[in-house]
């Protein structure tokens, strides 16, 4: 299931500019904390991936 999640969410990242951790959360059904763990393995991969904090952040 994880790596189909990590696939799903680079899926949505090459399709979208920004997305946010609840989002995502929300789209495959697990927690925030799960989502910023998932993100976590992918920059462990070497997958660039961009996050911001606040008002207008998200992932990149």
């Amino acid at each position: 299931m994880r790596a189909d999640r990590l696939i799903g969410i680079l899926s949505i990242l090459l399709q979208r500019e920004q997305v946010t951790a609840p989002e995502l959360a929300e789209k495959f059904e697990v927690s925030r904390r799960t989502i910023n763990r998932d993100i976590e393995e992918l920059c462990k991969a070497g997958i660039p991936v961009v996050t911001m904090q606040g008002q207008g952040g998200g992932i990149d």
